[in-house]
């Protein structure tokens, strides 16, 4: 291949961090004009690899080369001097800030003594209008979706002159629709002579989208391989190093009495619309209910009721017959409800703890954990630590690891083990594998249905159609904080989920939803 052909290559690139070889001798190339994918599980080293490419980490060993000359990338603005741009995959955005003063932060266009926003602002429009993402310069941060957000972070790195774009899991965070807009935006700048490297875990997104790809297992790359001559079951293997079954193996459920029930509830948003708007629904012991839905249509408001966390105007929410409507969190935790959170960032994880500190979150105040004079035994909880890593396969170089340091995968079991080892009546699990590898969600799956075969009852939020026909018993509806649609997997598929989930459609029945 000739040498003006390639973007970017990496020659034996090594990185350590203390315990861990997170890059192993990677070699890489990006031609130009390609989607390559960068493939492999949670905790690869993919992330790494790529923040060393942007200039945020520094190698050990190795070459990059840029357009075939070699280059020092020390830091992201080195990588941007060399046009290089990073899309991450948590947005590195001012929220009361606007679009266009996002964009040219760090760089501030001068017009005598003054910022040039105007003249930012029309180039904004222009780049906006280029590649058809429809972004108002002037709106704010907080006040568009997550969709737009990330938008905003792409016209950033193009404002700045980005011929290789990188993608770290762009599409975690996305609503299906904007995952097929993303898809749209990303074949345009290669068409415009763009190169991407797409980080990515999701196949069915490689096999749509990406040239070429390169699987990554424990830091070492495995193989690179022409998309059009593979497919998503191949992939899967050499990325984990096993068979993967998509398929998640369940007995069908044994629904006994009823543990949760919402009745007629009633929350209101800060407008005083009602964002759920008298919903009832019934959960039994031994079943997994999937709720299906647009992001946006009372999903966070109706997990946030069920846990304390949102005020309920009125209705009532009962736990095997008692009410827990608007009690708090920690007593609605303490009567048997467990919550794997959609924003494990947020809600889930204090990324400044260490493993074993946040191992118990839940329980730190429990007699077992923390003595009568008010200090935590340390032995105890290192050993409560120790047996849930173990139990859940959490790979970690030590139980002292700060967690903000682990992969996304690995973060999640922590939690999962954690609200698991409560051992609740009720499981809420709100999109418990975003952003997981195949072999990380099979085993998410897994845990899910050993709760319900072990008789407790989970309530499983996703926007993920597969993932809730494919683990849940039973499928309910959300739309416009109602439940439209109460079905079986055996008796669905995804289109018809897709109508009920656009309001066009009521099971059963076939009314026009309201």
């Amino acid at each position: 291949m000739n040498k003006a052909d390639i973007a970017l290559e990496l020659k034996g690139i090594t990185k350590r961090f203390p315990g861990i070889v997170a890059n192993d001798s990677i070699s890489f190339q990006l031609k130009r004009g390609e989607i390559h994918a960068l493939l492999g599980e949670n905790g690869a080293g993919k992330s790494t690899l790529m923040n060393i490419v942007f200039g945020l980490y520094q190698p050990e060993e190795g070459e990059i080369h840029v357009n075939g000359e070699k280059a020092l990338i020390d830091s992201p603005n080195k990588a941007i001097e060399l046009g290089i741009g990073m899309v991450h995959q948590h947005f590195k955005l001012v929220e009361p800030f606007t679009v266009t003063e996002n964009i040219i932060l760090g760089t501030e266009p001068k017009r005598g003594m003054q910022t040039d926003i105007k003249g930012a602002s029309k180039k904004v429009k222009q780049l906006s209008e280029q590649y058809g993402f429809d972004i108002d310069p002037m709106a704010t941060i907080d006040s568009i979706s997550v969709g737009m957000q990330q938008r905003v972070e792409i016209i950033k790195t193009l404002y700045r002159g980005a011929d290789i774009l990188i993608f770290d899991e762009p599409t975690a965070v996305l609503t299906p629709q904007e995952i097929i807009e993303l898809l749209e935006i990303m074949k345009r700048l290669v068409a415009e002579g763009k190169s991407i490297i797409l980080i990515t875990h999701k196949l069915k997104e490689i096999m749509e989208i990406a040239d070429t790809c390169t699987i990554i297992r424990r830091g070492k790359v495995i193989e690179s391989v022409t998309v059009a001559d593979t497919n998503p079951q191949e992939l899967a293997e050499k990325m984990v190093g096993k068979a993967v079954n998509f398929k998640t193996e369940k007995q069908p459920a044994k629904p006994k009495e009823v543990f949760l029930e919402a009745k007629d509830i009633v929350v209101v948003d800060r407008n005083g619309k009602n964002v759920l708007n008298h919903l009832s629904f019934s959960l039994h012991a031994g079943e997994i209910v999937g709720i299906a839905g647009v992001d946006g249509n009372g999903q966070t408001e109706l997990i946030e009721a069920i846990t304390g966390m949102q005020s309920v105007k009125s209705g009532d929410i009962l736990l095997q017959g008692k009410s827990i409507v608007n009690h708090t969190p920690r007593s609605i935790s303490e009567s048997g409800i467990s919550h794997i959170p959609q924003d494990r960032h947020k809600h889930g994880l204090v990324l400044d703890f260490s493993v074993s500190e946040n191992t118990i979150l839940q329980t730190y105040y429990h007699p077992e954990i923390t003595n009568k004079r008010g200090f935590i035994d340390v032995k105890a909880r290192n050993e409560m630590a120790t047996r849930l890593v173990k139990e859940f396969d959490i790979r970690t170089p030590g139980i002292d690891t700060r967690v903000g340091s682990m992969s996304g995968g690995n973060q999640q079991k922590i939690i999962i083990a954690r609200e698991i080892d409560k051992d609740p009546q009720v499981m809420i699990a709100a999109q418990p594998t975003r952003g997981l590898d195949v072999g990380a969600i099979e085993f998410v799956h897994k845990q899910l249905i050993a709760q319900r075969d072990q008789g407790k009852a989970v309530l499983l939020v996703s926007f993920e159609l597969e993932e809730i026909l494919n683990v849940a018993d039973r499928i309910l509806v959300l739309f416009d904080g109602q439940i439209v649609g109460d079905t079986t997997p055996d008796t669905t598929n995804e289109q018809e989920l897709g109508l009920m989930m656009a309001g066009k459609y009521e099971r059963g029945g076939t009314n026009e939803a309201k």
